[in-house]
């Protein structure tokens, strides 16, 4: 097994925090929380300026992350994990939990991603949520939903960074939810937060399980404890840890409330999608490395549902209407994606967290764009009826265009130096499982080539199928300028990752990841480059010939029964409800029924019981002497007779 920097027990966890910078990472944290407290708290004292300042924070931790980033570069690699001790978060015995930071290459990288991708979302909100009533409470969602993300990414033990877990679940909630007042949005934020309670039982069940069989719930103590622990033991942590990580990560079984999240506003859509949620089940995965790999019947299972999740989400993705789902089941597939990388084990870490990065920039980009493009067409989100934007909107067009290249897997772009990682990866473990994992992440490369040309062309391209009364326009500056520096990370995050190693040298020491030197050369002849670039140009052609060459219908045709099946998502919802709803309804109405008529019905029986006897007895005063001396006479009587029988 790699020795990982948290395994090193002989040189210490992870040394301690020096300097200011460091010191204060908790300041990370702090800023955006606190302006989630001012918002919420000050009520409409802050409406005017509120959201100026919930975007200011965000920034500020960046900025700090930007710092600490620079402050870790300047250590050598073994010293590059601090604990940042903040305080003593309860103590039971001797077992102690604190509420401490864990800064590292691995950390930073998603802290500098939230901050960073969050800002700009938060930027873009200014104008989008500009005309919204309730544009205050939003910010205050948005500041609270980073801070718990950046609890969840910080953490150095599984009982805070279930802290976090949970106030992530809480603010997409809300986030979801936010405009309660449609039914189908306070539907869909209540199926999200039932499905990730589902997840949250599973990392839950697995904290539980590292208390009892391993006594700790810290990273450090958790992993030193693996080479000592039974190999059931390491499987049950494993699979308990996947199903919380199906839930955030909307992975297969649990991946049936993503495409309803999208009644939330879109820059929720963008924060969830790109930045925040889905990313913390590929986190949690790479995090727990060291039980994964000690457990090999939960790593290989983690790699099937990534690549059984990649290629549903392509197929449910291909059959969509709604842009913004379409978008959400592309999601699911890139994710898929990761997570099929993360399950390769180290050989496969570095490629999962360089393409959650990159595909951070490029979804959320394309998030924006879209709610650009609704925006323009008076939320309308049908790309039956849209068409011929790109004469209208050039920048989003442009900014759009450049995402859609980079996360088809363009040579050059950023999706293709991080997706070619993988497929590499995968077919490097070898034998059945690398050609199968290996020709599964090219078959979902080829999806995702149709869906997002069929989107692209379907949305600015071929002839305009506007409704009458839409006048479409270019969205103001503070949309359009988040767009383009997403676009601009779209293009070269890749290559600025990937060539030359960069980051695998930055991340591989901590995580205990296997660097591999990507081969440019290499990945442009061999014959897994030149499959992907085959199912890149067939995707793209085929798209082009359904949706471009000819018109497209302005009400969706009946399609296929493949076609319907994943228009309807592949029956999920009807599963779900087969398997675990209507027989859960079966059993309430059963132990209702149990409750009303058995247990009930035993109770109300004893207490009538009662009723009627007192009632029985009561007749018995009637207030007359001589009716009481009449019953005490032959009361007497009966005792007596009763002493001369015995007698």
């Amino acid at each position: 097994m790699q020795q990982h920097t948290l395994l090193a027990a002989d040189t210490g966890t992870a040394v301690a925090a020096e300097g200011a910078v460091l010191s204060n990472a908790w300041l990370l944290i702090a800023l955006p929380l606190a302006g989630a407290a001012v918002l919420l708290l000050g009520g409409k004292r802050t409406d005017s300026w509120g959201h100026l300042l919930a975007t200011a924070l965000p920034v500020g931790s960046f900025v700090w992350a930007a710092l600490i980033l620079f402050d870790l570069l300047g250590r050598a690699q073994d010293a590059r994990s601090v604990s940042v001790p903040v305080y003593e978060w309860f103590s039971v015995g001797e077992f102690t939990v604190g509420a401490d930071l864990l800064v590292d290459p691995l950390s930073i990288s998603f802290v500098l991603l939230i901050t960073f991708v969050g800002s700009l979302i938060h930027v873009y909100s200014i104008g989008y949520m500009s005309h919204d009533p309730g544009r205050r409470r939003f910010f205050a969602y948005l500041n609270l939903f980073v801070a718990a993300m950046l609890v969840l990414v910080l953490a150095d033990n599984f009982a805070l960074l279930f802290l976090g877990w949970e106030g992530v679940g809480l603010a997409s909630y809300l986030l979801i939810g936010f405009w309660q007042y449609k039914p189908s949005a306070a539907t869909a934020a209540k199926k999200a937060f039932i499905i990730n309670r589902v997840g949250d039982m599973g990392l839950l069940a697995a904290i539980m399980i590292m208390f009892t069989a391993l006594g700790a719930v810290s990273f450090s103590d958790v992993f030193a404890a693996v080479p000592g622990a039974g190999n059931g033991v390491l499987v049950a942590i494993g699979l308990c840890l996947l199903l919380g990580a199906c839930g955030k990560s909307a992975q297969l079984p649990l991946q049936a409330w993503l495409l309803d999240a999208m009644e939330g506003p879109t820059p929720v859509s963008a924060l969830i999608h790109a930045a925040t949620m889905v990313t913390a089940g590929v986190y949690l995965i790479v995090r727990a490395g060291p039980v994964f790999e000690a457990a090999p019947a939960a790593q290989t299972t983690v790699a099937v549902v990534g690549a059984a999740t990649m290629l549903a989400g392509g197929i449910i993705a291909s059959a969509k209407d709604d842009i913004k789902k379409s978008l959400a089941g592309s999601t699911m597939s890139q994710i898929g994606m990761m997570v099929l990388a993360a399950g390769l084990g180290p050989v496969g870490y570095v490629a999962a967290i360089a393409h959650l990065i990159t595909h951070g920039f490029f979804k959320a980009g394309l998030f924006l764009g879209a709610g650009s493009v609704m925006h323009a067409m008076d939320d309308g989100v049908d790309m039956r009826r849209y068409g011929g934007l790109a004469r209208v909107m050039p920048i989003t067009f442009a900014t759009f265009g450049l995402g859609y290249l980079a996360i088809i897997g363009v040579p050059l772009l950023s999706g293709w130096w991080t997706k070619e990682s993988i497929i590499t990866e995968a077919f490097g473990v070898g034998g059945t499982q690398g050609m199968v994992l290996g020709s599964a992440v090219i078959l979902g490369a080829g999806l995702t080539a149709f869906y997002m040309s069929r989107m692209f062309f379907m949305t600015f391209l071929g002839e305009k199928r506007w409704d009458e009364g839409v006048h479409p326009h270019e969205s103001p500056v503070s949309m359009t300028a988040p767009m383009v520096v997403l676009s601009i990370g779209s293009v070269f995050l890749g290559a600025f990752l990937v060539f030359g190693d960069r980051f695998a040298n930055f991340l591989a020491p901590t995580i205990g990841a296997h660097p591999h030197h990507f081969d440019l050369a290499h990945a442009f002849t061999s014959p897994y480059g030149l499959a992907a670039l085959g199912v890149l140009v067939l995707g793209v052609a085929a798209a082009w010939a359904v949706y471009l060459r000819r018109p497209v219908a302005r009400t969706a045709p009946k399609g296929s029964p493949v076609t319907v099946a994943a228009s309807r998502e592949l029956y999920g919802n009807e599963i779900n409800e087969g398997l675990f709803m209507r027989p859960g309804q079966v059993l309430t109405k059963v132990l209702s029924d149990i409750e009303d008529k058995v247990i009930d019905g035993f109770v109300n029986g004893l207490g009538a019981g009662v009723r009627d006897s007192s009632r029985g007895l009561g007749r018995a005063q009637t207030g007359f002497a001589r009716s009481y001396a009449l019953t005490m006479l032959f009361g007497a009587v009966i005792v007596a007779a009763t002493l001369v029988v015995r007698l």
